[in-house]
């Protein structure tokens, strides 16, 4: 596999890492229909903890099957699938080797109402399987932040060790938090910078609003003129939040929604320079060529083909 300049780029950033680490992080910006770009689209399919089975799968009754997922991914050219412990052992030996692996390591259910997420893997079943990531999701502003930051530093740590790179979804959730500021653009960039402080090497938030959360945030973003007006300056910024673009940030595709608002989205990821999607609901609840042909569509968007 011949590494392009711009993934060499990309990797100059992460200085403290060994080799292991940066093979694994190469292996997944080389992957698939974008690799070599360093425009990534991941496949993450980890909400049947969330939402339950029903609720994730019955709009594209396939999904029930892990291997379809994995199938999925291969086939529209995804730089990598994620999925909990079982979803990835399900098809493990099917499909070794075939597509960069991210096990999500914590998972929180429907059931409870804390913004709490439990472990639900180890660094050993990410060795077992070949994992390139481990996932980890964040809850800024939840009463078990501390506990969450915790976790994934020891976590991390070890993973790192052992050549195994992190991605990390930062969610803004809490009591002292307002619906709106859940996705507002201080509030996403600072869950994004906090991600990057706990060592992320990839960077999963949602795409921001113009909304300004913090009161005295809002004085600062006014005072300064930061540019916060559309939704591609919005992703700049939040990339200039995670090191000034030294860390790589990919944004959620959300909830299922048109083609129309999921191809507005990438544009504006695109422009702002961020570097690329994990699209899950967006894919995996449509009928298969109809997700096949949305992902490439998406995927030409950020190789400059359809802006």
């Amino acid at each position: 596999m011949r590494v392009t300049q711009k993934v060499k780029k990309i990797l100059s950033c992460y200085e403290s890492d060994n080799p292991g680490t940066k093979a694994n992080l190469c292996r997944i910006l080389m992957h698939g229909k974008l690799g070599g770009t360093g425009k990534m689209v991941i496949l993450p399919v980890d909400q049947g903890f969330e939402h339950g089975p029903a609720r994730s799968f019955e709009a594209n009754p396939e999904g029930y099957d892990p291997h379809y997922h994995y199938q999925l991914a291969i086939d529209s050219g995804c730089n990598a699938y994620a999925a909990p412990l079982g979803a990835l052992e399900a098809g493990a030996d099917t499909f070794a080797g075939a597509i960069p692996l991210i096990l999500k390591i914590n998972s929180s259910n429907s059931l409870i109402s804390a913004k709490d997420q439990s472990i639900t893997g180890s660094i050993g079943d990410a060795l077992r399987l070949g994992c390139s990531a481990i996932g980890f999701t964040l809850y800024p502003g939840s009463d078990h932040m501390l506990e969450l930051q915790e976790e994934i530093t020891h976590l991390s740590e070890e993973a790192k060790s052992y050549g195994i790179a992190t991605v990390m979804w930062s969610y803004v959730r809490g009591p002292k938090i307002s619906p709106a500021g859940e996705t507002a653009i201080d509030m996403i960039a600072y869950g994004a910078h906090m991600a990057a402080l706990l060592g992320a090497h990839i960077i999963k938030v949602k795409l921001p609003t113009d909304h300004l959360e913090l009161p005295e945030a809002k004085k600062v973003y006014e005072e300064k003129k930061i540019p916060i007006k559309t939704q591609a300056e919005r992703v700049r910024h939040v990339v200039k939040s995670c090191f000034n673009g030294r860390r790589m940030v990919v944004f959620s595709g959300g909830g299922t929604k048109g083609e129309d608002s999921v191809y507005e989205d990438a544009r504006a990821i695109f422009e702002g320079g961020g570097n690329g999607s994990i699209i899950g609901r967006n894919s995996f609840q449509r009928p298969r060529e109809e997700a096949l042909e949305m992902l490439d569509k998406i995927m030409q968007i950020y190789l400059g083909k359809d802006v």
